[in-house]
């Protein structure tokens, strides 16, 4: 993934920030030698104090053998993206019709080594965690090895640890342009309004903010 500077995270607490709203990713795993990469889409739960991913998948999942081969995954979350018209682009002392059509999009890339949790007490406290991130209102049984509701379910999943080695983050959303032109990117937004568009244009005066105020 290519982060020109105006493009890269602010720092840490920016990326971190977002991805602890954006928990569904894509994880990308070394295929067999001349087959392409495999890819499994999942939830996930992202731990920064531990700097660890933690998620779990189906036990007949094709994905396990190749962890085992190639334990180093890559983990793409994508999304707070809009498409961006020419006209909106153009520089103000140039025909709108020169302007350059682009994509907004917010991405985090997580470079990772797998650890697969196979252990049913360790399994167990996995998913207890994971279901934690997501209904942390509770309403749901405790998950345990070996005890109903949950623990005849455990042997057809395993468990998976990505120990965190390295992120890029990148916030595509217009950083080079003028104020005049980023101004009017986030009008044009908030007059479409379609998907994607509010949560763009939040991410644009954002970072636009962030920028007006550091000291020059």
């Amino acid at each position: 993934m290519l982060i020109h500077p105006w493009d890269a995270a602010t720092d840490d607490a920016e990326w971190q920030d977002w991805l602890a709203t954006h928990d569904f990713g894509q994880l990308a795993v070394n295929g067999p030698a001349g087959a392409p990469p495999m890819v499994q889409p999942t939830h996930f739960a992202y731990d920064p104090a531990r700097r660890e991913v933690i998620t779990h998948l189906a036990r007949p999942n094709p994905l396990w053998r190749a962890l085992e081969e190639h334990p180093t995954v890559l983990l793409s979350v994508v999304d707070d993206y809009a498409f961006i018209p020419g006209l909106w682009q153009a520089d103000v002392d140039e025909p709108p019709e020169h302007g350059v059509p682009t994509s907004f999009y917010a991405a985090v890339q997580l470079t990772c080594t797998a650890h697969v949790v196979d252990d049913p007490e360790a399994k167990a406290a996995l998913l207890q965690r994971q279901l934690g991130h997501f209904q942390p209102e509770g309403g749901s049984a405790p998950v345990r090895a070996g005890q109903a509701p949950y623990g005849r379910q455990l042997s057809g999943l395993r468990g998976l640890r990505l120990e965190v080695q390295e992120v890029r983050a990148k916030f595509k959303y217009a950083g080079k342009r003028s104020e005049a032109v980023q101004r009017r990117i986030a009008q044009r937004l908030a007059e479409r309004n379609g998907p994607g568009d509010a949560a763009a244009r939040g991410h644009q005066e954002r970072r636009r903010a962030a920028r007006s105020a550091i000291p020059r």
